[in-house]
């Protein structure tokens, strides 16, 4: 990528990630979120469910599975905690406390209707707990999933529907805050999204690796797997692989949920996919700051989330 004619925002920012369970932003944005806080940005993690309907891949802690103990969620807490301090980030949250929303599982399965689930929540309550958040961090740009929550996820597509409506409760002014904390408006909103393009580059990258991975590959393509956008979709590229390091050991902190072999991870599945440090969004409000070539099918982008925005003081 050409980042001659750009130069990255040197007076500290704030951005706040919208996550629905622990180790989905060490996944989607662990890259960025370290590159962001090592500049001295601050850098604010929500997180809506502890993932207590989660897989377990060690064997020694399934005891920990929602039909048995149902612990495995104070167990990601931890999980989370290590991982965040893998990335240099400080503040991580979950959202209305600890247990105020539990994991809804995957669409149409029992935990749905389990008591509590985030997938049943309330959207403007959630929200207005966000929107605490917000006006209490007061970031520039907030970064959530996109409309199906990336892959269809309840608690993704939920955690989209409550972080977009905070988004507009906490730029309200008629909108009373339950702490007396002034209305803020969030100047950018990012979606973070998986490109066609790198998704089959992952893909091939996996399969070129054969035998020197344990891990399986993906059947199909980048066209055929449902995670993936077209690139046209996406508008910025943060490229952070000097960070690629931090985001490997925030992966081997979610230990419940990831493995990690080399430059490759695997979910539960044992699809592997490499990590990267390249992490790509879409914007779906505010303005558009200075674009460069990335020199591939993404082409024009914005090489930094905050850019176009006036230094903070």
């Amino acid at each position: 990528m050409n980042t001659s004619a750009h130069q990255e925002s040197q007076a500290p920012h704030s951005i706040v990630f919208v996550h629905a369970h622990p180790d989905d932003e060490t996944i989607n944005n662990g890259a960025t979120m370290a590159k962001y806080a090592a500049a001295g940005h601050r850098v604010t993690l929500v997180t809506c469910t502890l993932g207590e309907e989660g897989d377990i891949i060690p064997p020694e802690l399934r005891h920990l599975f929602a039909d048995r103990e149902d612990r495995l969620g104070e167990h990601r807490a931890l999980e989370l905690a290590a991982a965040m301090k893998e990335l240099g980030v400080a503040d991580h949250r979950l959202l209305g406390g600890p247990g105020r929303y539990r994991d809804s599982g995957m669409m149409d399965t029992p935990p749905n209707d389990k008591p509590g689930t985030f997938w049943r929540a309330d959207v403007e309550l959630a929200a207005a707990e966000l929107a605490e958040v917000i006006r209490e961090v007061r970031p520039e740009v907030l970064v959530t999933y996109n409309e199906i929550g990336g892959y269809g996820h309840p608690d993704h597509i939920q955690a989209h529907r409550v972080a977009m409506r905070a988004v507009d409760l906490a730029a309200d002014p008629s909108h009373i805050s339950a702490s007396g904390l002034q209305a803020h408006q969030v100047a950018k909103v990012y979606w973070n999204v998986m490109p066609k393009s790198q998704l089959q580059a992952g893909l091939d990258a996996v399969r070129a690796a054969g035998e020197r991975t344990g891990f399986a590959a993906a059947t199909g393509n980048g066209d055929e797997l449902a995670v993936a956008v077209d690139d046209a979709t996406v508008t910025a590229v943060v490229d952070a692989g000097e960070f690629g390091a931090a985001k490997a050991a925030a992966m081997r902190a979610h230990a419940t949920q990831i493995l990690v072999d080399g430059p490759f991870f695997a979910l539960s599945n044992n699809l592997g996919f490499p990590i990267t440090g390249v992490e790509c969004y879409q914007q779906v409000r505010g303005p558009r700051g200075p674009l460069v070539d990335t020199g591939s099918a993404l082409g024009e982008v914005e090489p930094d989330l905050f850019a176009g925005l006036t230094d903070a003081g």
